[in-house]
């Protein structure tokens, strides 16, 4: 029995996933309740979180997030969202730590992202270094990420 609703849980979840890619939130944040409810994993909360804060629900966003850490706190993922939800706050002091936790996290399939993020936090508070090596990082991880080179040629401009 526990298998199948594992089974059926990660079933739910990725038909959530196309729904969101599909611009069909409210429906996707449904699914993802109802992965959870069956079986609870970091990524369906992960998930979740993200549609969350595309619906502009920062604060249920975060919780998610948070709930995604106890459950694997290995994940990169949900630290990156708690930072963006920081920035998205008006808080990105507060959001460096979470941004820093996700670099250092040993599972993450975009860890170009938190430098990324954490080089738009430093480029805010004119922390120029910083952030160009933030950015420069970041396209080490994914020399064709075009917001990190957008993000470091502007930098670049502004402390020549």
């Amino acid at each position: 029995m526990d298998n199948e609703r594992t089974t059926l849980a990660h079933e739910i979840l990725r038909r959530a996933c196309q729904l969101q890619e599909q611009g069909d939130l409210d429906t996707a944040i449904h699914l993802c309740r109802q992965s959870i409810a069956l079986h609870p994993t970091a990524e369906a909360h992960s998930f979740l979180a993200g549609a969350l804060r595309f619906q502009g629900l920062i604060e249920e966003a975060i919780a998610e997030s948070r709930h995604a850490i106890e459950l694997d706190a290995s994940r990169g993922g949900p630290y990156n969202d708690i930072g963006l939800c920081l920035i998205d706050l008006g808080r990105p002091d507060e959001a460096i730590v979470w941004l820093e936790h996700a670099t250092r996290a040993t599972h993450y399939d975009s860890f170009h992202l938190p430098w990324f993020n954490l080089g738009r936090v430093y480029l805010d508070k004119q922390l120029f270094g910083l952030a160009r090596d933030c950015f420069q990082h970041a396209l080490d991880i994914d020399p064709d990420f075009q917001p990190a080179r957008e993000a470091l040629d502007r930098v670049r401009r502004l402390i020549q």
